[in-house]
């Protein structure tokens, strides 16, 4: 998918995929690629038209994935690892959190964007480069409670950004890390009991006193993925209105 490319055209030319970009922050993301200029392949357990069906935690999916891309479009530069479980998860002591659950979501959230960037360096590698942008969240920066498994992948994806751009810096292959704060995404919002606990909680330690939407994450994820950041690399942005300041 694609969308009308803005003036400035930042990436014109350009292959990205977008991980877990269905809906919510990865549908913005997506998009806000398109408006500038990229063409954009998203990759979920359930795609829109056009899109490819994978489910990141497996490796044979991961490779298919990357090498439908490739088949479609001749390349990739951009690769946005979005995908991940936050808002179907019990908040809950972490005595209580299932093994199984543990090391699911170890899987979805950290141990997937090992696999997609596998499958994908070696084909930025043939382009010269290329800029890879990793989703994380805040909560590893404030300690959140009650959710041990998901902030300890998301802390877990701030280091591994840092230590795969170290990694790939010879190769001209960017590696950086978005962190966004509670936002009011089709997921959160799915899932009422999620909203209730935390919703006025967030919006209320922000310096931006308001709620935090897709849209808002879009604007630092076009800027890592485009020339203007190609002297930026192992860095964590955190997008939440000023809840932490990094």
């Amino acid at each position: 998918m694609s969308g009308p490319a803005s003036v400035t055209a930042r990436l014109d030319g350009k292959i990205a995929l977008v991980t877990g970009g269905a809906q919510g922050i990865g549908r913005a993301i997506a998009d806000g690629l398109g408006r500038e200029g990229a063409t954009v392949v998203i990759a979920d357990l359930n795609p829109p038209e056009g899109g490819i069906r994978a489910d990141v935690s497996s490796e044979a999916d991961v490779e298919a994935m990357v090498r439908e891309t490739v088949d479609r479009h001749g390349g990739l530069d951009i690769l946005v690892n979005n995908a991940g479980l936050y808002a179907s998860l019990a908040m809950r002591p972490f005595t209580e959190i299932p093994p199984d659950e543990w090391r699911q979501v170890m899987d979805v959230n950290v141990a997937s964007m090992f696999l997609t960037c596998r499958a994908v360096v070696p084909v930025m590698r043939g382009r010269g480069g290329g800029k890879i942008v990793n989703i994380s969240s805040g909560t590893p920066f404030r300690g959140v409670p009650y959710l041990l498994h998901y902030v300890t992948s998301k802390g877990a994806i701030v280091a591994f950004t840092r230590a795969l751009a170290k990694e790939l810096g010879k190769d001209e292959i960017h590696v950086n890390c978005v962190a966004p704060g509670f936002t009011m995404s089709d997921g959160v919002m799915a899932n009422p009991e999620v909203v209730e606990k935390l919703r006025d909680a967030s919006v209320a330690a922000r310096t931006l006193q308001r709620d935090q939407v897709p849209e808002d994450v879009v604007g630092a994820v076009v800027f890592l993925c485009g020339p203007g950041a190609d002297f930026i690399t192992g860095q964590t942005m955190v997008i939440d209105g000023g809840q932490y300041f990094h």
